[in-house]
């Protein structure tokens, strides 16, 4: 194998072992398996993961990036941080401006009608959902994952590769994507309630991206933002919040 090539792969080889230990450490994370504040050791992580030190080292810096990790006194290591609620609210607050600025982005640069069927149908399925009788935690599923496909198309809309590159960076911080804290208890009548009203600013946010209605869009998109703020506020007083992934990261407002 000619030198280039053998360079080539081995780096391929490098870059697939970081991607695999970047999300097999968020999933661990998440899970819980790591407390907040735990300091991560990069040689149990090689011997646990089987995978070496390198990559480890390389997917440790990426969590540290996306928030997950901070590095130690000294810098000579990393631990599973420890967020605020103002900190999760923020981030929250920082996704539905950017979503805000990419609806305007789309209403003012205009979408193709195949784009906005595909919107529409997504809409229609989500309406389904929230009519079903038996409302519980399957229909909740069901709405998480169209309402994550929701705001994905809304960001396809902006057609900004910036734009899709810079919100895609928020969202992979798990408390501020779009159903991070969709609700605390699916199965209660409030919860029902509070996502019938989001889907009515999804309607909405589509009317005013089909009719040109930049600020329009734009402020509908930072309101809808606030309902999982708020959903957020509920959700670190409830019972329920272990059902939340990553919830055991916060640390609840006195």
């Amino acid at each position: 194998m000619p030198p280039s090539i053998a360079t080539a792969a081995a780096a391929e080889e490098n870059h697939s072992q970081v991607v695999k230990a970047q999300l097999q450490l968020r999933e661990m994370i998440l899970a819980g398996e790591m407390a907040a504040g735990e300091r991560i050791s990069e040689l149990v992580l090689a011997e646990r993961l089987g995978i070496s030190r390198t990559p480890i080292r390389a997917a440790l810096m990426r969590l540290e990036q996306e928030g997950m990790l901070e590095a130690t006194a000294g810098g000579r290591g990393y631990k599973v941080r420890v967020l605020s609620e103002a900190d999760v609210s923020d981030a929250i607050e920082l996704r539905g401006t950017l979503e805000g600025l990419a609806a305007r982005m789309a209403a003012e640069r205009g979408v193709d009608e195949a784009l906005l069927a595909r919107a529409t149908r997504c809409l229609d399925a989500i309406d389904r959902v929230l009519d079903a009788q038996n409302w519980g935690d399957e229909a909740f599923s069901a709405y998480v994952a169209l309402n994550s496909e929701f705001h994905d198309i809304l960001l396809e809309m902006s057609g900004s590769s910036f734009m899709q590159r810079e919100l895609e960076r928020v969202k992979r911080l798990p408390f501020a994507s779009p159903s991070g804290f969709v609700v605390a208890d699916s199965e209660s009548p409030r919860a029902l309630r509070s996502l019938i009203l989001a889907q009515e600013q999804h309607r909405e946010v589509i009317d005013a991206i089909e009719h040109r209605e930049g600020a329009r869009a734009e402020a509908l998109m930072k309101e809808h933002s606030r309902i999982a703020r708020r959903n957020l506020r509920e959700a670190m007083r409830s019972p329920e919040t272990t059902r939340v992934p990553g919830a055991q990261l916060i640390r609840a407002s006195r």
